[in-house]
């Protein structure tokens, strides 16, 4: 069983502070081996070193965090990548799982204890990947947090005063 060091992580943002603060928080959750980048390139170039987990944000220099998503997804489809991302639109959180991250955080979502359970997956994960009930469990997984992002679209169609066609009204 991995422990919270053994576990490599990638943190790969082009805003300084939102590095050092995610770094903060893995530190005081006990994960000492981060890496940091700025750059979604020299993350790439940097895939040899085998992370375990990559939090990644989803604007960034000139690609973009799905396609960095896909690349990494191509060169070893075992790293789990959860977007940490200032990005609200439902489609982009909708890919991001769509195309194989375990998890699609909103920057205004991230705190510690957020980020300590989005953790406790990752470790679940790493340690059961073989299991098929474990993938069972990833799947539906993924049903909640498709779930989150619809009933988000929900609230934010009802408050503009458009409701989804099969929601009746009055």
């Amino acid at each position: 069983m991995a422990t919270n060091a053994d576990l490599k992580i990638f943190l790969v943002d082009d805003e300084p502070y939102c590095l050092d603060l995610y770094g903060r928080y893995l530190q005081n959750l006990g994960y000492g081996n981060v890496q940091y980048f700025s750059k979604s390139a020299d993350c790439l170039d940097q895939l040899i070193l085998q992370p375990d987990l990559i939090f990644l944000d989803y604007n960034m220099d000139n690609l973009n965090g799905i396609d960095v998503l896909k690349k990494i997804k191509r060169f070893d489809p075992n790293i789990s990548i959860v977007f940490l991302s200032g990005q609200r639109e439902i489609s982009i959180a909708l890919n991001a799982l769509k195309y194989g991250a375990l998890d699609y955080i909103r920057k205004e979502d991230i705190d510690e204890v957020r980020l300590d359970i989005c953790m406790k997956r990752v470790i679940y994960v790493k340690e059961n990947v073989s299991n098929s009930s474990v993938l069972t469990g990833l799947f539906i997984n993924q049903i909640i947090v498709l779930a989150y992002w619809l009933g988000i679209l929900k609230n934010k169609m009802a408050s503009h005063g458009n409701h989804p066609p099969y929601i009746r009204q009055g």
